[in-house]
């Protein structure tokens, strides 16, 4: 399903939201945090800073065990965010009860045509794995998604780290075919940026003109440079994207203050 959004005269603002791990009830628990309550506190921030954006993008990591219940919170707690939203999955998620959670709306739309801008969203899942992967059929929907955007410039989104983010744990889950899925964007001169979710940490770099990004988790954060699992004691956040005519992207990332969650941060058993 392909979204058209008109938007004219102005910057295309999006808001990210990653890594909600929400389980199967309200008020479950992971490692000591209520993660639908930090979901809560952290879309009242978005209402708060930003005036309706135009489109959500969740990137993955909805449900901590693939429960339809939790997508179906997930919906209800983020429907005031933005006009519109779509979601991709990560690998803690069932994409068979997303559908069903969704019932045909239209969230797992995979291309989002907005303004002079084409948002993709892809699938780096691999069934069964931590780690991430495009398969075939899905590095031809990039390509055949990249050829036909025209003159729109392109942003990619996805779960897993493309790149090395410099902890060693989380290098082992990067994307396998990584050079693959860089040589079609290299092909290209539309894309401006590629996003992500799964490393629960904030990343900005450039490679090649090209923004790379990824984006704190609405729960629990992971430490970055660290050699095993561990823990961070940065609060929840967000980013904004704001996308202008000319290709260029402007972003942020908010998190929250003035408050403190119950959390384990000396767990070294991951979750």
């Amino acid at each position: 399903m392909l979204i058209d959004i008109e938007v004219t005269d102005r910057p295309i603002q999006l808001v990210q939201i990653t890594d909600c791990h929400l389980g199967k009830r309200a008020g479950d628990q992971l490692l000591g945090l209520d993660s639908d309550h930090s979901l809560q506190l952290l879309t009242d921030l978005i209402n708060q800073q930003l005036p309706a954006p135009d489109l959500l993008l969740a990137t993955g990591d909805i449900s901590n065990h693939g429960h339809k219940s939790a997508y179906t919170r997930f919906r209800q707690l983020s429907q005031n965010v933005a006009r519109r939203a779509v979601w991709l999955p990560g690998n803690h998620d069932d994409p068979d009860m997303m559908r069903e959670a969704l019932a045909g709306g239209e969230e797992l739309s995979r291309c989002v045509d907005i303004g002079g801008w084409r948002v993709l969203m892809l699938d780096s899942t691999v069934p069964g794995k931590v780690g991430g992967r495009f398969s075939a059929q899905e590095l031809l929907f990039l390509r055949q998604m990249l050829e036909q955007a025209g003159d729109r410039h392109v942003l990619v989104c996805l779960h897993h780290h493309p790149i090395a983010i410099g902890c060693e744990w989380l290098d082992e889950q990067v994307v396998e075919n990584a050079d693959e899925f860089f040589a079609l964007l290299d092909e290209s001169k539309q894309v401006r940026g590629v996003l992500w979710g799964h490393v629960h940490q904030q990343l900005d770099v450039e490679r090649r003109g090209v923004m790379l990004m990824s984006t704190p988790s609405s729960c629990i954060q992971f430490a970055p440079g660290s050699k095993s699992f561990k823990l961070d004691r940065m609060n929840p956040g967000y980013r904004e994207l704001r996308l202008y005519p000319d290709g260029r992207i402007e972003t942020s990332v908010s998190r929250l203050a003035d408050v403190e969650f119950a959390i384990d941060y000396d767990s070294a058993q991951g979750y």
